[in-house]
């Protein structure tokens, strides 16, 4: 048994010798010194021994596992500082090298082109009103003379939370809440983003955005509606900008009138951006109709009124040339640091 023992601490100490790696010493320590290891096992045998040998044989062994022990433990001590060396040199900085300069974001193209319509239609002394995206079926359809039923709802199909509650298919129900509010002289833009169950395409998404705009006052014309979007027009495209109206038909609005503007990329002369006809459809527009001013208890005999209603992203997409609304939604910043 004596000589079990030392060929026991020979082999042990000659493994442990190559081990280079942590995880392979709890291994070692289970095959050598645990329950079910090599040394307790020539222990268990000690009882058919002679009873002047068990002391004897008994010291051996403990001075086998105090060695074993001991050893095992100087190694790990050995593994970890080892390991500590190669994890800080590998991970060591050298502060004398320039940093890396975070990212710097910038603004969507939404944002800017939005920002840059707030500043036209804020320099024509328009305020900026904003409302709800979650909006009451009232103040969406039936306060803008589209009552339940009416078959043009069917062109701004929506999403519904319930009969009476929807996601806003336009900013208009901001004009029919600043009207409820405010009597006039009113003058405001409403921008915001809207929502409609489009079937996404190039030109569709059922998340976009509008900025609309309401004048109410005493005496006014078409023609002031005229000059405001001439004003507009040329800011946003370039001063040699025309405009023009074609007889349209919103139930908001009476008379009404689809505004197209002259191509910015062809100045009128033919593309493939304005389909060869110089020309781009921007927005709609009209007359503020005498049952929408009759809603929020304005006398439509003593007032008159504009509104107008323009999706922002095919304004950005015009000004910026981009054939894609989907686009500015899928956040791939390869395109966005374009801008």
């Amino acid at each position: 048994m004596k000589a079990k023992l030392e060929e026991i601490r020979l082999e042990a100490l000659h493994a442990l010798e190559g081990l280079d790696e942590l995880d392979k010493l709890e291994e070692f320590r289970l095959k050598y010194l645990g329950k079910k290891g090599a040394l307790t096992q020539v222990l268990r045998g000690m009882g058919g021994l002679p009873a002047e040998e068990r002391p004897i044989v008994g010291q051996i062994a403990n001075e086998v596992r105090n060695q074993l022990e001991s050893e095992l433990e100087q190694k790990t001590k050995d593994l970890k500082e080892a390991a500590l060396t190669r994890r800080l040199e590998a991970e060591k900085i050298d502060v004398t090298v320039p940093g890396e300069r975070p990212g710097l974001g910038r603004l969507h193209p939404v944002t800017t082109v939005l920002n840059e319509l707030k500043d036209i239609f804020l320099g024509m002394g328009f305020d900026v009103a904003e409302g709800p995206e979650i909006e009451y079926d009232y103040y969406n359809f039936e306060a803008l003379n589209l009552p339940k039923n009416h078959p043009a709802r069917d062109t701004q199909d929506t999403f519904y939370i319930d009969n009476t509650i929807l996601l806003r298919t336009h900013t208009s129900p901001v004009q029919i809440r600043t009207m409820e509010k405010q009597k006039p002289p009113i003058k405001i833009i409403c921008p915001g983003r809207v929502y409609r169950s489009d079937e996404v395409d190039a030109t569709h998404s059922p998340i976009f955005h509008q900025i609309e705009g309401l004048v109410v006052d005493k005496g006014i014309t078409m023609g002031d509606l005229k000059g405001v979007l001439d004003v507009f027009a040329k800011a946003v495209f370039g001063p040699e900008t025309k405009t023009k109206l074609r007889p349209h038909h919103f139930p908001f609005t009476e008379p009404s009138a689809e505004v197209d503007v002259s191509c910015a990329i062809c100045k009128g002369a033919g593309c493939r951006v304005c389909s060869y006809t110089g020309w781009i459809e921007i927005l709609g527009a009209g007359m503020v109709h005498p049952r929408v001013l009759e809603y929020v208890n304005i006398d439509p005999n003593e007032y008159s009124g504009f509104a107008f209603g323009m999706g922002l992203d095919r304004i950005v997409n015009i000004k910026y040339g981009i054939d894609d609304i989907r686009l500015l939604f899928e956040n791939d910043i390869r395109f966005l640091k374009q801008f």
